[in-house]
This record gives C-alpha cells, sequence and structure tokens, in this order.
C-alpha cells in the first residue's frame, strides 16, 4: 500500500468506542512487554481526534427551504 494511500471508515459512537478501548488495550498489553508503543500511541491519537461526520438529511419534494 503506498504511503499516501488512505483508509476512511464510518463508524457509529459505540464502535467508535469499542476501536479506542480495543486500541488502548492492545497499548496496555505493548508496554506490559516492555516494547515500544510510538505507533500504536499514533494511531490511538488519530482514532481519537478523527472528525465526526454529520448525516445530510434530505428533504421531500413539498418541504420549503
Amino acid at each position: 500500500m503506498p504511503a499516501d494511500e488512505k483508509r476512511i471508515l464510518e463508524m457509529d459512537h459505540y464502535e467508535h468506542g469499542v476501536v479506542l478501548n480495543a486500541l488502548n488495550e492492545y497499548r496496555n498489553d505493548v508496554l506490559a512487554e516492555g516494547r515500544t508503543t510510538d505507533l500504536i500511541d499514533e494511531v490511538l491519537l488519530k482514532a481519537i481526534d478523527a472528525p465526526t461526520k454529520k448525516e445530510k438529511r434530505r428533504r421531500s419534494r413539498g418541504e420549503d427551504r
């Protein structure tokens, strides 16, 4: 995969929490083994700071602006 290729995941609030929890638990396991967590920290921060996407509301035909 090229370095400039990005992946976009859409998840709800619950799924986002599960991902954050899993990354944090994995980070704690790696720390307990005495290994470096630099990459995990980077991914965890990206997941925490990920922007939200507001869903667009479709208007019905008769609805005024």
